[in-house]
């Protein structure tokens, strides 16, 4: 009996393989770049990943192979969490490709990496990559390395990588030898910088959240005071039955005093907004993974990266009141001059960047409290 039947003896169900990687265009007319790519990929498919796969009774998937109706994109994302196995091509760096690859590294699940000599993106080259090139040798030997490939991982186990190590709190430094043979020489490559952005950030993004956070509430503190005194200044004015001059001068400094801290606010806001697009993904697919994992199996860092949400959800709601403030002064203080429109525009921006921004982080320690609640009861 050969090593493939053994293997194929010991598994404990039938195996899928959802290949991750650029499809091209099968409708686009013959001789262009759509089209060539298409038949290019799904020559690698048919030549070099599928057959390897079904050495060892693997069932291989394209995303154009999808039978079932729905959502296209909701199901390539179900796929990539939930397949078995995921061999991704990362030839030429694809943006979808590689967001599917980071959604597909925090889950921890074996994944092989393929990928054209000279088509490699340079973030990911940290990692064990099969390189291949256009002719039939090359491919080839290219399916027997992902052969070996899946020989080695099906018989000692894949190894997690970084992300999935972090939030299960591993050391880096331990595991299993990789499917690739890496040798002590290349210990540590793995915590090298280049990782895929979306999860090597995570960890200082939510930190500069917090420091974008803080700014912005001293920001509007700020903005509070001065508007406080060209409040009592007005007041004043009022009092003295000053003319529509005088009162038009007190509305022009104030407008000039709050020019700067609402830009200033607007720009935090945007910061903060961008920061949250960025880790959005790799957030929740991060709460996807601990959700996933038990409660007792979590580990330190699973614990630590809840309690962060939590704390920066916290640290929000005193903002978010004083944004509650401003969107509904906003408004009457543009009617005032036109001198106003400039800083208030400023800050009506910032707090529509905040109050959405604000509203998906709510959810994010919404789902932390839960897996929390799950860890303690």
């Amino acid at each position: 009996m050969n090593t493939s039947q053994i293997l194929r003896q010991e598994s404990d169900q039938p195996r899928r393989c959802f290949v991750v990687g650029p499809i091209g265009d099968q409708h686009a007319a013959h001789g262009s770049p759509e089209r060539e790519a298409y038949e290019h990929h799904l020559g690698i498919f048919e030549q070099v990943i599928a057959p390897a796969c079904e050495k060892y009774g693997i069932s291989a998937l394209r995303a154009d192979s999808i039978a079932h109706a729905g959502d296209i994109n909701e199901q390539i994302c179900r796929h990539v969490v939930e397949s078995e196995l995921v061999v991704a091509d990362v030839s030429g760096g694809n943006p979808n490709v590689m967001y599917e690859l980071g959604l597909r590294h925090i889950t921890g699940k074996p994944t092989i990496h393929i990928g054209e000599t000279g088509q490699l993106p340079f973030d990911i080259a940290s990692i064990r990559t099969i390189r291949y090139q256009r002719s039939r040798s090359h491919l080839a030997g290219a399916r027997k390395e992902i052969e070996n490939a899946l020989e080695a991982g099906l018989r000692d186990g894949f190894e997690l990588l970084t992300p999935a190590r972090v939030l299960r709190g591993l050391d880096s430094g331990e595991g299993s030898a990789s499917a690739s043979g890496a040798d002590d020489e290349n210990e540590g490559d793995e915590d090298s910088p280049g990782l895929l952005d979306d999860f090597a950030v995570i960890e200082d993004g939510l930190d500069d959240m917090s420091a974008d956070l803080e700014a912005f509430t001293k920001t509007i503190e700020t903005i509070a005071v001065l508007t406080e005194q060209s409040a009592t200044e007005m007041t004043d004015l009022d009092q003295a039955n000053a003319p529509m001059s005088a009162r038009l001068a007190g509305v022009v400094r104030y407008a000039e005093t709050i020019g700067a801290p609402a830009g200033e606010l607007r720009t935090v806001a945007a910061a903060f907004a961008e920061r949250m697009v960025t880790l959005d993904s790799g957030v929740r697919a991060a709460l996807a993974l601990i959700e996933t994992t038990p409660p007792d199996e979590r580990g330190e860092g699973a614990k630590e990266f809840l309690e962060q949400l939590m704390s920066l959800d916290e640290g929000a709601q005193g903002g978010l009141a004083q944004i509650g403030f401003f969107g509904t002064s906003v408004g009457t203080m543009v009617r005032m001059s036109r001198y106003l429109r400039k800083p208030v525009k400023d800050i009506s921006a910032a707090v529509d960047d905040m109050t959405s921004a604000m509203a998906r982080m709510g959810e994010w320690a919404a789902k932390a409290r839960e897996l929390s609640g799950d860890a303690t009861a």
